[in-house]
């Protein structure tokens, strides 16, 4: 037997052997998530969990007890080895450590995870408008489109043509705001969307040019084409006064025509009727 292999044989037989493994998760806030230290239930005797090196949960005589106030009621140790962790939130992210002794030897198990809010869905705003009259074709028309999210945590922001990434930017703490431009020609006909991800979520928010995005033709051509159904309307409010004007006009004509006539029948009549 080698010098190595006597030196491990004591170490076990005075029980501070250790065995180590690690595992990472990414965890989506609001879940629940257990977290097993993967040894035999019947080889099993104790276990102690930590939390960023706090004890939070140490069984007694196979019963759990629980020592940190942190998690309040949301902790659940079963069978002793496996700890269900409910309503998760962010600030549970860290490093989780279950440590088991079977036969003098201690096994520990360690679990990295983070724990990630779903993202928000991106806002697309036209924040500069460049563009030409049609006369100048020199260059064409662009926009400035800014994709922009709101208190977000360790999430990337892309661009994408189509499948293809144009530009990205990321984040690692919690950040009030977080944006990325993009230019883009008027009559640009490509499938423009922009995305934000994190480990556990995604969020695509899709971009129609035509509709952020506005040349100075279409503008004037806007204005000239209000302006021309303002003349319109103004043209046919004065035909309308004028033609009642002269409709007032008519009757009034043929009111004094009549009154004129019957005063002078009434004449006539009173002439016939006098005695000679």
């Amino acid at each position: 037997m080698t010098p190595t292999s006597v030196l491990l044989v004591l170490l076990c037989l005075v029980g501070v052997f250790q065995v180590e493994s690690h595992e990472v998760k990414s965890v989506m806030q609001g879940d629940s998530v257990t977290l097993d230290c993967n040894v035999s239930e019947t080889q099993l005797k104790n276990v102690e969990w930590r939390f960023n090196n706090s004890r939070i949960v140490y069984t007694v005589k196979g019963n759990p007890k629980y020592d940190d106030d942190r998690f309040k009621d949301r902790l659940k140790l079963e069978n002793n080895r496996c700890l269900t962790i409910n309503d998760i939130r962010t600030t549970d992210t860290g490093v989780y450590k279950c440590r088991t002794f079977i036969n003098n030897e201690e096994s520990i198990k360690t679990f990295s995870f983070t724990v990630y809010a779903p993202v928000p869905i991106p806002v697309i705003t036209s924040v500069i408008s460049q563009c030409s009259s049609s006369s100048e074709s020199s260059s064409s028309p662009t926009c400035v489109l800014l994709c922009s999210v709101m208190d977000v945590f360790r999430v990337n922001l892309s661009w994408y043509k189509g499948m293809s990434v144009l530009s990205s930017i990321s984040v690692s703490d919690r950040s009030i705001s977080l944006s990325l431009p993009l230019e883009v020609e008027y009559q640009d006909k490509n499938n423009y969307s922009c995305v934000i991800n994190n480990p556990v979520s995604n969020q695509t928010k899709h971009v129609c040019i035509t509709d952020l995005c506005r040349m100075c033709s279409d503008e004037v051509g806007i204005s000239e084409s209000t302006e021309a159904v303002i003349r319109l309307v103004v043209t046919a409010l004065v035909g309308l006064a004028a033609v009642a004007a002269f409709i007032v006009l008519v009757y009034d004509i043929r009111s004094r025509r009549t009154e004129q006539e019957r005063h002078q029948t009434l004449n006539y009549g009173s002439d016939t009727l006098k005695p000679e």
